[in-house]
């Protein structure tokens, strides 16, 4: 560390003039690292989220930032990478608005003013960086970027905001090179996957716009109604990221609902499917677990809403009167729980409404859902990596 500096202090920054807050990072960083006193450390890692906060640079690192298999420390990952973003496509300006004006609609006149300011500053100050990771170092290499909001210390947001950085490029490209498997077919039916096949592969442009709605929605969703002390007060029974995750999804589509384009519903709403039960997968993988509890739940609002029914085969209606319903559970489910999030109920008491742990791992309280999620367990048991054969990629590259 000590060398790096060294040498960034020999060159010039012309283009950005961010060598001294480049070097300002890694000295907070060098401090961080070689700190022995344990009650120092949150300072310490402050101060590294506060110096890095200033890089607005294109070239971005990701010091260790979060890490969700550890359920009661809270640690970090060994992992460090640096990203490049792409000049050309930094804009999400729509989402932002969209946000915002869902986020203060549904605020209301509550009485908690200050969680409102705060959350309104964060969004306003948000540095979005859309590009790809360049290099990545990292104990196990099964990070999977898709897109990620940081810092997770509410002080430094505080002072300085929160960085939003998002790699639509490599998931583009690794929907692209995935076999096309069995499972896939067998429960979603050739139509369907056709229809996201085509979206994949011949509309990219589309392709970047449900993207902004879903995922980068969903980075904004985390935002709102988020107090300095929120999770600290909500994560009494251990488990806020399992109801944070769905909190932060449904924020980006029910900012969707209540500002429509009418070009991407049908890819929102099948891409809301697809995602939902794609989660069931992640049942016995504890380190995220939160995901798969979030895909609990939206499950439970596309049973309830009868876009899904299961009778030992998965039914699908995307007709406009499901979809319909299915926008009215969003928005209700979506408000009781912005109301538990500002009044810091325990998270679990939001997450028994749709799924109990029983024994090792959480299965929903809805019996149909329930029934459809051992019965595509079991299927991704069997034939979740069997190819499926009839279709070749030659016809749709």
């Amino acid at each position: 560390m000590e060398s790096l500096i060294d040498d960034l202090q020999e060159l010039e920054d012309p283009d950005y003039d961010q060598k001294e807050a480049y070097i300002a990072y890694f000295e907070a960083l060098r401090d961080a690292f070689v700190e022995e006193d344990r009650t120092e450390l949150i300072r310490r890692w402050a101060q590294v989220d506060r110096r890095w906060m200033r890089i607005t640079a294109p070239i971005q690192i990701g010091h260790p930032l979060e890490y969700y298999e550890d359920h009661y420390k809270k640690a970090v990952a060994l992992e460090w990478d640096v990203r490049l973003s792409n000049p050309l496509n930094q804009n999400a300006q729509k989402t932002y608005q969209r946000v915002s004006m869902m986020f203060e609609t549904l605020f209301g006149n509550h009485e908690a003013l200050h969680v409102k300011k705060s959350v309104l500053s964060n969004l306003k100050r948000i540095q979005l960086y859309i590009g790809r990771p360049a290099l990545f170092y990292a104990a196990e290499f099964n990070g999977l970027f898709s897109a990620q909001v940081v810092p997770n210390d509410e002080n430094v947001s505080t002072e300085l905001g929160k960085k939003v950085f998002a790699f639509s490029d490599n998931i583009l490209d690794s929907l692209r090179s995935k076999p096309f498997l069995k499972i896939q077919k067998e429960v979603f039916g050739q139509a369907f996957m056709d229809k996201e096949r085509e979206l994949v592969f011949h509309h990219a442009d589309i392709w970047h716009q449900v993207y902004e709605v879903t995922t980068i929605g969903h980075e904004f969703g985390h935002i709102l109604w988020m107090d300095s002390d929120t999770e600290l007060v909500m994560n009494k029974s251990g488990v806020f990221k399992n109801i944070e995750e769905f909190k932060a999804t449904t924020g980006g589509l029910v900012s969707f609902f209540m500002d429509e384009d009418e070009s991407l519903v049908e890819y929102v709403f099948a891409d809301t499917i697809k995602r939902a039960v794609g989660l069931i997968a992640w049942m016995k993988t504890g380190e995220v677990e939160p995901y798969y509890c979030e895909g609990l739940i939206h499950l439970s609002g596309l049973f309830e809403s009868g876009v899904l029914h299961f009778d030992e085969k998965l039914h699908i209606d995307m007709s406009h009167e499901r979809y319909v319903a299915l926008k009215e559970w969003y928005i209700k489910t979506y408000k009781s729980l912005a109301e538990h999030y500002l009044e810091k109920r325990d998270a679990k008491v939001f997450l028994e409404i749709f799924a109990l742990k029983k024994g090792d791992f959480y299965l929903p309280q809805n019996k149909e859902v329930e029934n459809f999620v051992a019965y595509y367990w079991a299927l991704h048991q069997d034939m979740g990596r069997d190819i499926d054969e009839s279709v070749k990629r030659a016809d749709w590259i």
